[in-house]
């Protein structure tokens, strides 16, 4: 069987422009892994509350981060994708879950080369209901509408993965390497609570509302698998491990929420002013659930987070850009892919 590649990643409107940012928050908000509500509540939410309101603010913000060739974060995909292209074999296909490059089209052009066996690649380093399984549920039921004959695997959750942890530490050392901080925020993107319990196989292993101990987090339990929370616990710990950082130099947050249901705490924008208040004059910032630069991290966190230190009497802000096209990166894609290709068919 020919084999070939998908790389997916999260999305991104067409333009900065109102109209196109609508669409695009249309279909990434009525997804029923992202707001995980039933259809007549999320409809009335989206459609009738947050369609009508957020478009225009999302697309001011949108522009302050917008480059000449387009938006940044399918920029850094696509060329990603040429990069993992050039070290492979198989055929390199790029798509997005939401936005004009679907995952309906990025299988097209994998089927029009004559492949048949896919090894998808969902472009989150942890599993989260919004991110991975709502890639792997639209994917399947993709294939069977439309390419019944496609095999899908797709690659595991990578948090842990030593390869990657070495490639995400040495970023950061090289990033801060001449920079004065007195703090490292690991900030992860925000879900609600109740995503935490929904995914956890155990029913019951899985606390989100603690943020003291996180015993669960630290207690080994099947439900790590699909815990969220775990993961990008499990990233701080093992990069500060192998930068040696430490106790009480690193924190971890979660930004990002939306609504008024609790997310996961503590909230990046709250952990940024209480460092601020604490004394912190120089702080840098990391943000692990992403390995491409995007809205959430070029304006969410290197505009918005920096305005929130200073304002608090912070002074130096250094934001640590995602993984991207950082060669070690793509070396790491490549060996997956490569390890799932050798890999013997199962029947």
């Amino acid at each position: 069987m020919k084999k070939g590649v998908l790389l997916v990643n999260l999305g991104s409107p067409d333009s900065p422009n109102p109209k196109d940012v609508k669409k695009y928050l249309g279909e990434f908000l009525m997804d029923p892994r992202v707001i995980d509500v039933p259809q007549w509540a999320r409809t009335l939410l989206v459609k009738g509350i947050i369609l009508n309101t957020r478009p225009k603010q999302s697309a001011k913000a949108y522009q302050k981060i917008w480059w000449e060739n387009g938006s940044p974060l399918i920029v850094i995909s696509e060329e990603l994708q040429q990069k993992v292209q050039e070290q492979v074999e198989y055929p390199v296909a790029l798509a997005m879950r939401y936005g004009s490059m679907t995952i309906k089209k990025g299988l097209q052009e994998l089927a029009d080369k004559g492949v048949e066996d896919v090894f998808l690649i969902p472009l989150y380093p942890q599993f989260a209901m919004a991110t991975t399984e709502t890639i792997l549920v639209l994917a399947e039921e993709i294939r069977q509408q439309h390419f019944p004959n496609l095999k899908i695997e797709s690659l595991p959750a990578f948090y842990n993965k030593p390869e990657y942890i070495k490639t995400l530490s040495e970023s950061i050392k090289s990033h801060l390497q001449d920079k004065n901080y007195d703090h490292l925020l690991f900030s992860y993107h925000g879900v609600p609570e109740r995503h935490i319990r929904k995914s956890d196989i155990t029913n019951g292993h899985c606390k989100p509302s603690d943020i003291v101990d996180c015993a669960c987090c630290k207690t080994e339990s099947q439900a790590h698998e699909f815990c969220y929370k775990h993961q990008c616990k499990e990233v701080t710990r093992l990069v500060a491990e192998y930068l040696n950082l430490e106790e009480g130099t690193y924190s971890t947050s979660f930004q990002s929420r939306l609504g008024f249901d609790p997310w996961l705490q503590p909230y990046t924008d709250r952990t940024i002013e209480r460092l601020g208040q604490s004394g912190v004059k120089n702080m840098a910032i990391v943000t692990p659930a992403f390995v491409s630069d995007c809205l959430e991290t070029l304006e969410e966190i290197a505009m918005e987070g920096e305005e929130i230190f200073h304002e608090v009497g912070g002074k130096g802000f250094t934001t640590v850009p995602c993984l991207n096209t950082d060669q070690n990166w793509v070396n790491n894609l490549a060996k997956w892919i490569e390890e799932w290709a050798k890999t013997p068919a199962t029947v």
